[in-house]
Formats: structure tokens, C-alpha cells, sequence
């Protein structure tokens, strides 16, 4: 017996994207309106890990406890992120500059 295995990129699935927002609203249907997480999950049309993952992070440190300091928000990570990005992107621009200084310096000479 032979079993064929298709690995195209056809048949994976895409793991769908959600915006900061709809990540917080989803979470504030649990926290603050009293629904279950099965509940907003369902209404959603989203997976009931989503929804827990969403709710973990936008009760934040004060109400779960703290096994490391480091804890943040939704609204908190996705700063992060870009923060990091901006960082990556403010680096590699550094290093640009430095090179075109040695550049012009070595031309000035």
C-alpha cells in the first residue's frame, strides 16, 4: 500500500488574522459582559483557544498570577512589536550611515 502525501501549499490552512481591536472586543465580551468563553467563541466564529489567549492577555498582571514580570496586554504586545521593528529597522539604518561616513571620509581624503 502506497500513501501519497501532497505537500503543496494548497492544502495547508492559513491561520486567519484578527486586528488588536477585534482580539479586544472578543476579550471584553468575557470580561466586562458576562459572556462564557464557549459563548463569544461561538458567536465569533472563532476557536475557544483564541478566545482564551485573547482573555489571559487582556486581563493583564493584576488579575492572573505573575510567574514573571514581564506580562503584558494585548494592546501592550503589539507595541512591543512594532517598538522591536522600529528598533530592528533604526539599527540596520545606523549601520548605513556609519558605512556611507567612512565612505565620504575616505573620498574627502
Amino acid at each position: 500500500m502506497l500513501l501519497e502525501v501532497n505537500m503543496s501549499n494548497e492544502n495547508k490552512q492559513t491561520k486567519p488574522k484578527y486586528t488588536l481591536e477585534f482580539k479586544q472586543d472578543a476579550a471584553k465580551l468575557v470580561i466586562k459582559h458576562g459572556y462564557t468563553q464557549q459563548q463569544a467563541a461561538d458567536n465569533l466564529g472563532v476557536s475557544l483557544s483564541a478566545i482564551r489567549r485573547w482573555v489571559k492577555a487582556e486581563k493583564g498582571p493584576e488579575e492572573k498570577t505573575i510567574k514573571n514580570n514581564s506580562s503584558l496586554n494585548l494592546s501592550g504586545h503589539d507595541e512591543l512589536l512594532q517598538l522591536r521593528k522600529e528598533n530592528k529597522q533604526l539599527r540596520m539604518e545606523r549601520e548605513i550611515l556609519k558605512k556611507a561616513a567612512v565612505f565620504f571620509a575616505k573620498e574627502a581624503e
